[in-house]
C-alpha cells in the first residue's frame, strides 16, 4: 500500500488507515512505540509498564477497608540489640 508522506508544519506525517490500525491492534490507542529498524519504520502496541495501575487498585483496596495487615502490628525492638 502507498502512502502520501504530508508536510506538517516543520515535519512531515502520513494518515494511516483505520483496517491497519485495528490490524496493528492501535485502533483505540492513544500513543505507539515507534522505532527504526534495518531501514524500515515500525510502530507497535506501547508496553505496558510494571505495576501499571497498582496506585489505583491500592487506593480502591484501601477505600474498601481491605488493607488491613495480615499478620497485625509487630515492633523491632530486639533490633537495638543487633550487632551490624
Amino acid at each position: 500500500m502507498d502512502i502520501a508522506i504530508r508536510a506538517i508544519g516543520h515535519s512531515k506525517g502520513v494518515v494511516l488507515p483505520k483496517p491497519v490500525l485495528a490490524q496493528a491492534g492501535l485502533l483505540d490507542a492513544g500513543c505507539a512505540d515507534l522505532s527504526v529498524e534495518d531501514g524500515a519504520i515500525v510502530l507497535r502496541r506501547p508496553s505496558v509498564t510494571a505495576r501499571t495501575g497498582w496506585a489505583e487498585a491500592a487506593r480502591a483496596l484501601a477505600e474498601r477497608s481491605g488493607d488491613a495487615l495480615a499478620m497485625g502490628e509487630f515492633g523491632n525492638a530486639e533490633d537495638a540489640e543487633l550487632t551490624w
